[in-house]
């Protein structure tokens, strides 16, 4: 079944599709590996290893064909303190242990998780992301060398005026057509105005050299002590978690696009076994790559071949392309990043945030902030899913309530409204009348859900201070769990066991 499975996707393969697209992400990945390769300090070769490396691992392991893999400014922003203080070894070093780490969310089948970070925290961690990447290019703007004293005069007006043109290019060229990619042509069309003209600008050769050669296996150059690994573990451990949440989103924005479903565990499996491998390779490690990807869907490729043709044509690129590669003008690049940033800015942000609630605001505000503060992406995150859940259980807390009726047998009935969660169990408590109800209560949650573990022990101290009194409590609508839970309250509670639906909030992916 498999098989013919497999051979009648072959069949429909759209090869000259696969190809073409996998043609135009190498080149858009170019410039993006390149720019954030030197914006974290690195040798531009170390970036279009990635580049290659991720690229191939992915197609070939990844869970979701059709989405492409790269160095990306995401995962090398968070590494740029521990290589400009302590070297490149320990870079890669920190790129290994992230790949582990990623491999390990995969086996354990936890990356199913990213779907409970709230779009809030998603336009904080974009919008922050973006004025990181845009504020790095700035920095292209101080003078080549040790001395890195800023621009002024004619140099610092070359440099302004390339930039603009290749953000004009880059903005207005897909009006006309969308055939070639239009960062590709930027830089074609900068690149050939400084070399017929002679204009002289900050090249890729004033930052670094790039030798065309094949990358080689090696083990990073570091001591191998318990004090190193404290060192790059929260590093690693930063980059696995940024690494992740952008890829397993990126991979939900294709499922949606395709209609389609992709494994998120093998993924992350994938995307760790593609950063060990960054990391011996003399990578710099990456993800998921969003503006690739839509790049790739939209010139028509669903499968693996694509990134697969893409990785290899960066190969390429990289063994006979560097004498090319090293001519470029910084500005080029420079203005490629900035659209880069300008598309990775959520601008919807804006247009909708009279539709969100305040805590929303809240939340997406800080998380950018903490993005840009700290540049630790993953931290801001975690921090927006942990404020954003505390604001939904207070919500929540808030929505108990009981209607209190005594039917003609003189039965005091209670019907519970909302969720009975640790937010809600002090309101729940008082909602009762222990003292003045009569002999028998019916607890009713059929309108109710109880949670967890302090519900269960909320439900324990209402009936133990009705049993106290000899009075008699029913509970009914209670699922399985809560009445195993509750089966040590003895004969003083009646528990009426309704069919109760079982909440798969996080279904194996």
């Amino acid at each position: 079944m498999e098989k013919a499975f497999n051979l009648q996707s072959i069949r429909n393969l759209n090869f000259k599709n696969e190809i073409l697209a996998g043609l135009t992400v190498a080149m858009t990945m170019i410039p993006e590996s390149l720019s954030f390769s030197i914006l974290a300090g690195l040798s531009p070769l170390t970036g279009l290893y990635a580049a290659f490396l991720m690229g191939l691992v992915t197609s070939i392991l990844g869970g979701r064909p059709g989405m492409v893999s790269g160095g990306a400014g995401a995962t090398v922003v968070v590494l740029i303190a521990l290589a400009s203080s302590h070297g490149v070894q320990y870079l890669f070093a920190a790129v290994v242990l992230a790949g582990l780490l990623q491999f390990l969310v995969g086996l354990f089948k936890l990356g199913k998780f990213v779907r409970l970070i709230p779009q809030p925290v998603m336009y904080g961690f974009l919008n922050g992301l973006a004025v990181i990447i845009f504020m790095a290019q700035i920095e292209q703007f101080k003078l080549p060398g040790d001395a890195a004293g800023w621009m002024s005069g004619t140099p610092l007006y070359t440099m302004m005026g390339l930039t603009i043109l290749t953000i004009l290019i880059v903005i207005g060229l897909p009006r006309l057509t969308k055939a070639i990619p239009a960062s590709l042509v930027a830089i074609l069309v900068v690149f050939g105005l400084v070399t017929v003209f002679g204009i002289e600008t900050k090249k890729v050769i004033n930052i670094a050299s790039v030798s065309g050669s094949l990358p080689t296996f090696s083990i990073p150059e570091i001591p191998f002590t318990f004090d190193t690994l404290k060192l790059i573990f929260p590093y690693a451990l930063v980059m696995a978690g940024v690494g992740l949440i952008e890829s397993l989103l990126t991979l939900n924005m294709v499922d949606e696009i395709t209609n389609t479903k992709g494994r998120s565990n093998r993924e992350a499996m994938a995307q760790g076994t593609a950063n060990v491998v960054n990391g011996f390779f003399g990578g710099m490690g990456g993800c998921a790559m969003v503006a690739q990807t839509l790049v790739n869907l939209n010139a028509g490729a669903r499968t693996r071949l694509s990134a697969f043709i893409g990785a290899i044509a960066i190969l390429v690129i990289i063994l006979v392309g560097a004498p090319f590669i090293e001519q470029i003008p910084m500005a080029a690049l420079v203005g490629v990043m900035m659209m880069v940033a300008i598309e990775t800015f959520e601008w919807v942000s804006f247009r909708i945030i009279n539709k969100f609630p305040k805590s929303d605001i809240f939340v997406g505000i800080l998380v950018a902030l903490i993005t840009i503060i700290l540049h630790n992406l993953a931290l801001a995150v975690l921090i927006g899913v942990v404020i954003a859940a505390l604001v939904f259980a207070w919500d929540n807390a808030k929505r108990i309530r009981a209607r209190k009726f005594i039917d003609e047998d003189g039965v005091k009935h209670y019907q519970i409204y909302g969720p009975l969660f640790f937010g809600s169990t002090t309101a729940f408590l008082e909602k009762f009348e222990v003292a003045e109800d009569p002999e028998q209560i019916v607890i009713d949650f059929r309108e109710s859900r109880v949670a967890d573990m302090s519900a269960i022990d909320a439900l324990n101290k209402i009936t133990e201070k009705y049993a106290k009194l000899n009075k008699k409590v029913h509970l009914r609508h209670l699922s399985e769990d809560c009445r195993i839970l509750l089966g040590n309250a003895g004969t003083s509670i009646d528990v009426n066991i309704l069919e109760d639906p079982t909440y798969k909030v996080m279904p194996d992916a």
